[in-house]
C-alpha cells in the first residue's frame, strides 16, 4: 500500500493537472470576447453581491492576489463594467460592484461558460462522481487555514 505522503502528493498533482488542463481548455476554446478569463472571475465574484465587495472579499472569491485584483478592477472600471463606492460600514474602505453593463456582460459570458464547463465535466464524470468531486473539493477548502492578515 502506498504511503499517505506519496498518495497525498499524487492526488495533489492530479488535482492541479486537471484544474490547469480545464482552465487552459476554457481559455483557448471559450468565447470570451473582450474579457479575459481572470476578468470574468472578478465579474463572477461580484455577481453574487448587490452591494459589491471589498477588495479583501474579492481577493478571497476571485482567488487572486491583491495586486492582481487591483489591476483587474482598474481595467474593468475603465471599461465601465465595475464601479467603486464608499463602504457605509467603514469610511476607509470602498466596495466594488458591477455596473448594469458589467452585469449584462457577465450574464452573456456566464451562459456560454456554463455550457462549456458542463460539457467538459460531464464527458468524464457522471452525476455521482460530480457530487463526490464537489464534496471532496469543499472539504479541502473548508480545512484550509485562513491566510488573511488580521487588522489590529
Amino acid at each position: 500500500m502506498e504511503s499517505t505522503a506519496k498518495l497525498a502528493l499524487e492526488a495533489w498533482e492530479s488535482l492541479m493537472r486537471a484544474q490547469a488542463t480545464l482552465a487552459r481548455e476554457f481559455e483557448y476554446t471559450g468565447d470570451w470576447g473582450e474579457i479575459l478569463p481572470r476578468e470574468y472571475g472578478v465579474l463572477h465574484a461580484l455577481s453574487s453581491s448587490d452591494n459589491g465587495l471589498r477588495i479583501t472579499e474579492l481577493i478571497d472569491d476571485a482567488l487572486l492576489t491583491q495586486a492582481g485584483v487591483s489591476r483587474l478592477v482598474a481595467r474593468l472600471e475603465k471599461r465601465g463594467l465595475v464601479e467603486r463606492h464608499d463602504d457605509a460600514a467603514d469610511a476607509r474602505a470602498c466596495r466594488i460592484a458591477l455596473t448594469a453593463e458589467g452585469r449584462a456582460v457577465y450574464r452573456k459570458l456566464g451562459r456560454a461558460h456554463a455550457r462549456q464547463v458542463r460539457a467538459a465535466m460531464t464527458r468524464a464524470l457522471d452525476p455521482a462522481a460530480l457530487e463526490t468531486l464537489r464534496t471532496l473539493a469543499d472539504a479541502l477548502t473548508a480545512a484550509a487555514p485562513s491566510h488573511r492578515k488580521s487588522t489590529p
